[in-house]
């Protein structure tokens, strides 16, 4: 059952107060490392019911007047013509769209950083590009020794060869279009080149997760790790923050054993760092708006199995994908959860078990379980969406929202023109066929208007989905995830 379990307003209203205090502690010029993704923290969402999947954004909003946007891409990542995963672009091409995303906001980005720089025939149309677009390009530069040489680093031979940014605003916002593209690093190099200009600058941190100032051990700091597993970050208790202060902090493995570094750079460039520990480096205020934490403690044990699933599925397809299945089934057994501790899971498990077929379930944000079976017309996940259609529009299960005559013309489109070996609906397919019916059927138009109720639903299938099916749960906020059919 979805319950709300964390308060989007507070955090909006904390969060930019928070930066703000934190500007004002460096003497009104501050960069800002953005971890994570600011326009679709979809992750963050599902962990903690309530967070918008853009709330990163809207904080910034409060902000814009104070605030530019530095995005920095590493020109290796370039050259490797690297993919952003989820949205399935290049890096270069994420920092276009991240421009017009900003930009079409009211954001201001003033300029792109090329780190790790090394001329090439790639790199050099990505730099041509932007400055056709207006936006100034800046080069950084591998650093022999870096990160641990800190002598070479922080010198006319580290930091004093990358290209100094130019910024105009107390607020600078270093982000990315993904993990290691160079950050910290940027922002170090322009505390060094700002001090040297007499300029004092400062450094923090923005991370979601892990969350701070809750149990390393809580389901919403497992359900980070289970996000990583394929990074192999770990959360572990600030060694430094116990030591300075008695008290106990979650940071994770990559911050912890970079700080060090950090704090011999900020004591040669300012004389001494102004922070003790990774955790006072951050600005995160989520931990601090949960209102519910049985609400988010659940989501999170969802989101741990839905990435052991997904997982799962992945190396089913690739052997060399099992030790992410491992480190899941480990995570898994931390959080005391198992598959079954998902509701729709037995339930379509027991469909399929009945049957000898493909079967799907979905556990409706009210709780309700909804199944669907294969049938000769409709594969699984299309019967159970139609049944759960039917649940929320109150009709009664033996009402057919669809004639059979208006599928049978379908799948002989499919079979004889199409290609297609598999007769039955996708889902897609029977959305298109019930919008059609609605137009004459009372029912059927009924059933499409409860479709916007589906949104934060979980679902199983006890065989994967075609990536049309998973495509088409997905856009109206289905969950979804599948397991390997045994037949």
């Amino acid at each position: 059952m979805y319950k709300i379990g964390f308060d989007n307003n507070k955090y909006l209203s904390m969060q930019s107060e928070r930066i703000r205090e934190r500007i004002s502690e460096f003497g009104g010029k501050l960069y800002l490392e953005f971890g994570g993704k600011l326009f679709d923290d979809y992750h963050a969402s599902r962990v903690l019911p309530g967070f918008q999947p853009d709330s990163k954004l809207q904080m910034l909003l409060q902000l814009k007047d104070e605030a530019e946007i530095v995005i920095v891409i590493s020109a290796q990542d370039i050259e490797k013509a690297k993919l952003r995963g989820d949205l399935g672009i290049t890096y270069d091409d994420d920092v276009v769209r991240l421009i017009g995303e900003f930009t079409g906001i009211g954001l201001m980005v003033g300029s792109v950083v090329l780190t790790k720089y090394a001329p090439s025939e790639k790199v050099n149309h990505f730099e041509e590009r932007l400055k056709k677009m207006g936006y100034p390009v800046y080069h950084h530069y591998v650093i022999d020794g870096y990160p641990s040489n800190i002598t070479k680093i922080v010198s006319d031979d580290g930091y004093g060869r990358n290209d100094y940014i130019r910024t105009s605003r107390q607020l600078v916002v270093i982000t990315a279009p993904g993990p290691g593209s160079g950050k910290m690093a940027t922002c170090l190099s322009q505390l060094y080149h700002e001090n040297k200009r007499g300029i004092k600058a400062g450094y923090a941190k923005f991370e979601t997760f892990p969350i701070w100032n809750i149990p390393l051990k809580h389901p919403v700091n497992i359900a980070y790790e289970a996000a990583t597993a394929d990074l192999n970050d770990v959360n572990m208790i600030d060694p430094w923050h116990l030591e300075a202060y008695g008290k106990t902090t979650v940071n994770y493995n990559r911050d912890v054993e970079i700080f060090p570094v950090l704090k011999a750079t900020f004591d040669r460039i300012y004389g001494e760092c102004p922070y003790k520990s990774p955790t006072d480096m951050g600005v995160n205020m989520a931990g601090n708006c949960i209102v519910d934490d049985e609400a988010c403690r659940e989501a999170s044990y969802q989101e741990i199995i839905r990435r052991y699933f997904t997982a799962y599925c992945a190396a089913a397809a690739d052997e060399r994908r099992s030790d992410e299945l491992y480190k899941l089934e480990l995570l898994m057994n931390q959080a005391n959860i198992s598959v079954t501790d998902r509701a729709c899971v037995p339930a379509a498990r027991e469909l399929a078990a009945r049957t000898g077929e493909p079967a799907a379930a979905m556990e409706l944000p009210d709780g309700a379980i909804i199944t669907g079976r294969t049938t000769d017309l409709l594969g699984c996940s299309s019967a159970m969406l139609l049944n759960a259609l039917k649940y929320l529009a109150g009709i009664d299960d033996d009402i057919l929202l669809i004639n059979p005559e208006v599928i049978k013309p379908v799948q002989q489109l499919k079979l004889g023109y199409l290609g297609s070996k598999n007769p039955r609906l996708h889902t897609d397919e029977t959305l298109i066929a019930l919008s059609i019916s609605a137009v004459t059927d009372e029912n059927a138009a009924k059933a499409m208007a409860q479709l916007k109720n589906l949104n934060n639903a979980e679902m199983h299938s006890t065989v994967i989905l075609t990536e049309v099916d998973a495509g088409t749960l997905k856009k109206i906020g289905v969950r979804v995830t599948c397991e390997v059919h045994q037949s």
